[in-house]
């Protein structure tokens, strides 16, 4: 290990024992679950996306549970049929994510366009935050996470608590552009040393601070 301050390596070695357990199955078998979203066609991508604009500021888990309930109605449904089903389900912000949703999906098909291009990841991923409702760069990495991208973590309040309670980070009051990708760099150097790429340590964090396996 190299000369990294003492609460660095102690991270460094939590996981290190988790990849040497049963967990790592579970990880890896999540981690094919999202290449293999990657390959379904535009309209799943989408539902995918969908996902991703319904978690800012609310619980994965429920989520989760609203996102199952309302499947091909991200597809289908207008703004006022998407936000009576949130509502119906109890998902906490039922009429700007049905607005969002809606007007995200007339850009399907420049969606379809930029995922299948050479465009570099991080020109994608400025892409999407620029052009879709509701998506900021921790929803963007997110995203693009979930169809396969292994380059990006999602620095959201259990990634931020597991830095910071290991002296890595201080606590973000807000989190600006700047902040996040000045955290996304903390988070390279910690997935160098451990070999493992952003979407691996992303889940491995989580699951530190958590318990949980989720997408």
């Amino acid at each position: 290990m190299k000369n990294f301050p003492l609460y660095m390596q102690e991270l460094i070695q939590s996981i290190e024992n988790l990849k040497q357990s049963e967990i790592k199955e579970v990880i890896d078998s999540r981690l094919g679950e999202f290449s293999e979203a990657g390959k379904k066609d535009i309209n799943h991508i989408f539902k995918e996306l969908c996902f991703c604009v319904m978690t800012a500021n609310c619980g994965a888990e429920k989520c989760l549970e609203v996102h199952e309930g309302v499947d091909q109605g991200f597809l289908t449904f207008n703004e006022e049929e998407l936000s009576q089903k949130f509502k119906d389900l109890g998902y906490r912000f039922p009429n700007v994510r049905a607005q969002y949703i809606v007007e995200n999906r007339a850009k399907i098909e420049h969606l379809k366009t930029m995922i299948h291009s050479e465009e570099p990841e991080e020109e994608l991923r400025k892409w999407v935050v620029k052009n879709i409702k509701g998506l900021g760069y921790k929803e963007a990495s997110h995203f693009l996470r979930n169809i396969g991208y292994k380059n990006y973590a999602i620095v959201d309040r259990h990634i931020l608590d597991v830095l910071d309670t290991h002296s890595l980070i201080e606590k973000p009051k807000s989190m600006s552009k700047g902040k996040y990708l000045q955290i996304e760099e903390i988070l390279k150097e910690l997935g160098t040393e451990l070999k493992l790429n952003m979407a691996e340590l992303d889940l491995y964090l989580w699951y530190m601070e958590t318990g949980k396996v989720l997408k």
